[in-house]
């Protein structure tokens, strides 16, 4: 699958127009905030709405753990995003997401006037922004395309080399953020006066979640922060315009959709072996022989995924803190008792969200209970009792039709 970075082959009228807008999307994006809800009204309404919801837990550390903890510092571009995700407000009482994170990016159009060459106003697509930028005087103007979100966990095991493992996963979030919030999607409405070939290829330019994942791991190679560590990840893409689902998960993290209280598709899986999941991995600078063994996989080796959504629908994305510990008949017996309580959309997916998480933290601590983790476990001969303790993360989309 090719990834649109590179303009350099493209002819210089459509050289021109992608620069443009790439400009654009810079600036506006400079002069944007977090919003808790994803529900923006505009005066030009999509088909779909999504209401999000988040909510985590991280484990408790162990001392050996906190020895390796050095978090991004906190005025730095990836730390202080960090921390605006984790401001998201819930009702779990659990500050950090341990080794886990995730990410939420809207999408929206920013339509600008511009003349073409007849002298003409025409309206085309400038830029993306998380909300309405403070300096546009029209927020008519403004078109929402969109939501992505995703999860990554990263592998514990990297304390044992003097690693923190929550800095990988908290870097390919960021990246999936950045790379999301720069991307158009959707049906751009293009300049007329560009050759039809050139039109197309911006019209169907619209970013996918693998190309994503492929963007944001490479910026974690980038990351001098970032000496080592390894990551699963699950990144979706919810288009307002169409209602389409597009997905690229790699490892044991994963999603699940809920139609009509039950389940319509689960994400299956990756691993090479019993609780070893595939994983995307940076290895220390002159690592040499000492790695050998270390888990190396590509973006290339994620499952994709697309479907049409529908009115009701529940995206949900976890990391293996919960599936390894509630069975899918549970999540959506969870998403029917919290949808028959009522409320406003964005309180439903909030509620589901906490509502999972505390529920996997209960299930974690029994030692009673069987657990989805167990019966694996059980599958390849090793005997596991009740619950697995673990970072969880999970992030709920609430699918409504525009009326």
């Amino acid at each position: 699958m090719r990834i649109p970075n590179r303009i350099s082959s493209y002819s210089l009228t459509l050289q021109r127009e992608i620069s443009r807008r790439s400009y654009a999307k810079n600036v506006a994006s400079e002069h944007t905030r977090p919003t808790r809800n994803l529900s923006t009204v505009t005066s030009l309404p999509r088909p779909y709405t999504f209401y999000i919801g988040t909510s985590w837990a991280g484990k408790v550390d162990h001392d050996l753990d906190k020895r390796f903890k050095i978090p991004f510092p906190a005025d730095g571009h990836i730390g202080s995003w960090r921390d605006k995700m984790l401001s998201r407000p819930k009702s779990v009482k659990s500050v950090n997401a341990g080794e886990d994170f995730f990410f939420v990016q809207e999408a929206l159009h920013l339509r600008a006037p511009l003349f073409n060459r007849c002298g003409m106003v025409q309206y085309v697509l400038q830029a993306h922004c998380v909300t309405p930028s403070p300096y546009l005087k029209s927020p008519s103007l403004l078109v929402v395309e969109g939501v992505s979100f995703g999860v990554a966990d990263g592998v514990g095991g990297w304390v044992e080399s003097g690693v923190d493992p929550s800095l990988f996963a908290q870097a390919i979030m960021y990246h999936a953020h950045r790379y999301s919030r720069n991307a158009w999607a959707g049906e751009p409405e293009i300049d007329p006066t560009l050759d039809y070939e050139e039109r197309e290829q911006i019209e169907g330019w619209e970013m996918t979640p693998y190309e994503c994942l492929d963007l944001a791991y490479h910026g974690v190679l980038r990351e001098k922060l970032v000496q080592a560590g390894s990551s699963t990840a699950c990144i979706i893409s919810l288009n307002a315009a169409n209602g389409v689902l597009r997905s690229a998960n790699l490892g044991d993290s994963g999603f699940a959709i809920i139609r009509s209280s039950s389940i319509f598709y689960r994400q299956r899986t990756q691993t090479h072996f019993f609780n070893c999941p595939k994983q995307l991995t940076k290895l220390p600078a002159n690592a040499g022989r000492k790695f050998s063994r270390a888990c190396v996989d590509s973006p290339s080796d994620a499952d994709t995924f697309q479907t049409k959504l529908r009115d009701g629908d529940i995206v949900i994305a976890y990391t293996d803190g919960f599936s390894d510990n509630v069975f899918p008949s549970e999540m959506a017996t969870i998403c029917r008792l919290v949808a028959r309580t009522g409320g406003a959309d964005d309180e439903v997916a909030q509620a589901i969200a906490d509502r999972m998480v505390d529920y996997s933290l209960q299930c974690m601590r029994s030692k009673t209970r069987v657990s989805p983790f167990e019966r694996d476990a059980a599958r390849q001969g090793m005997f596991f009792r009740g619950g697995k303790e673990d970072d969880v993360t999970v992030v709920v989309g609430l699918v409504k039709e525009t009326s």
